[in-house]
């Protein structure tokens, strides 16, 4: 009985200390949210490592704009490069164009030429085409000639005059005449250097021989062994002649 009277004053006696407790306990909430208040050591860290992290943040954007400032002079030096093969590409298109230009500027000439030298071929062949057929009736043309110039002209006049051979000779004479006019009207003609007093020309005539004539200059035709014949401008035959040599 004693020991539980003992107790129970124990226990009254230690109730108004509990008051203090919680009073310890309420002083020690003010600290606890002071130090709640206060930060704590992961949020101290946190917050050294974003004031930490800021000035790598700003070394960041200062290497992004390093790197992008780097990417426009790469830019930049790279463009020159794209200018130059632009450049160089269209000069070699100029150097073509230039060159295609020449070959067709030449390749018209060179069709213009060829129809020029197609007509002239053309008219040659047209003008010459009774080159042969005229040289094969060049035998028959002297032997009017001949036939014509055998006669002498005092038996074709006066007194010893003989009628058959006179007509014989008109008609000679006028078939010769209508001979000389069709060839003529085909380009070819006959001519005597001898009658106008030509000088020699070697394109045109053939010296047979040389002779002294007093009253004429050297190098003049004086005489026409065989007359020449033209065919268009061009020479079928050469007349054969003889020259003037005094000296």
């Amino acid at each position: 009985m004693i020991q539980r009277t003992l107790l129970r004053s124990l226990q009254t006696a230690t109730r108004p200390t509990q008051p203090l407790r919680l009073a310890s306990r309420t002083r020690r909430t003010p600290f606890s949210s002071v130090q709640s208040a206060a930060p704590s050591a992961s949020q101290q860290l946190q917050g050294r490592r974003w004031y930490s992290q800021a000035p790598e943040a700003k070394k960041e954007t200062t290497a992004e704009e390093q790197a992008d400032a780097q990417g426009l002079g790469d830019k930049a030096t790279g463009a020159a490069p794209l200018q130059d093969a632009a450049a160089k590409a269209t000069d070699v298109k100029d150097k073509e164009i230039i060159e295609l230009k020449d070959r067709l500027l030449r390749q018209v000439a060179d069709y213009r030429n060829l129809q020029v030298q197609t007509k002239r071929e053309v008219q040659a062949s047209k003008d010459f085409a009774l080159q042969r057929f005229a040289k094969d009736l060049l035998d028959s043309v002297d032997n009017f000639d001949r036939a014509l110039s055998g006669v002498e002209a005092g038996k074709l006049q006066g007194e010893q005059a003989n009628k058959d051979l006179v007509a014989l000779h008109s008609g000679l004479r006028m078939v010769e005449e209508i001979l000389m006019t069709t060839l003529k009207k085909h380009g070819m003609e006959r001519f005597d250097p001898a009658e106008t007093a030509d000088k020699f020309d070697p394109n045109k005539m053939e010296a047979t021989f040389q002779a002294p004539q007093p009253d004429k200059e050297d190098g003049s035709v004086f005489f026409t062994q065989q007359k020449g014949f033209t065919l268009n401008g061009r020479v079928l035959r050469a007349a054969k002649v003889g020259i003037v040599r005094n000296s």
